[in-house]
């Protein structure tokens, strides 16, 4: 079976990543949607685990670790992590156009975190939260992100919808959005096991 990692970015101690009004903290949201992803891929079965439960931040380095320790314990082909966050384009407080849903990899991402990082996307254009901007041919952002990079397993950061985009904000906030987004990497996570992971 494979071992799912749900890493919540940020902690309660990072500065500047909410809503220019204040009403969505990226912590709070982040933990929020991971634990509802943790809880219902267990009822469904699944062998589930915050990487992060504490509630302030946990350094990049510490992160990679908790995952590489599993990997090495219960073998790199039968783990995955998925870690949850929400976009911005600015940090100066303003309300932004861009919206909607991205998945990322690393620069040296493997085959199989391209792979989970398509079933994601294609679940959040199913569920309408594609936004207002082009979806790569891929399916799949390539950074230089560390908990993608420095991780054993296949592995991908999601960016869900934008914290400074008002009817972002309105529609993460609602009941409707927040079952969204955890249906998007419950179902996301689910077609990958089921169509890729060996």
């Amino acid at each position: 079976m494979v071992k799912i990692l749900i890493d919540n970015g940020h902690g309660v101690n990072t500065t500047g990543k909410q809503s220019p009004d204040g009403r969505l903290h990226e912590y709070a949201y982040a933990r929020e949607i991971a634990k509802r992803v943790e809880k219902c891929l267990k009822c469904k079965g699944y062998d589930v685990e915050r990487i992060v439960p504490e509630e302030f931040d946990i350094s990049l380095s510490i992160r990679c670790k908790r995952v590489n320790d599993i990997c090495r314990k219960v073998g790199s082909k039968n783990v995955l992590v998925v870690s949850i966050h929400n976009n911005a384009v600015g940090s100066d407080g303003k309300w932004y156009s861009a919206r909607g849903f991205t998945a990322h990899v690393g620069l040296n991402a493997s085959a199989n975190s391209k792979r989970l990082a398509a079933c994601l996307w294609n679940k959040a254009i199913e569920l309408g939260l594609k936004g207002n901007r082009a979806v790569p041919n891929e399916k799949y952002i390539t950074q230089n992100l560390a908990i993608c990079r420095d991780t054993l397993c296949p592995a991908v950061l999601t960016e869900n919808l934008f914290q400074d985009n008002k009817e972002d904000v309105d529609f993460l906030l609602s009941e409707e959005g927040k079952t969204a987004i955890t249906t998007l990497h419950v179902e996301g996570i689910i077609d990958y096991i089921n169509n890729v992971a060996k």
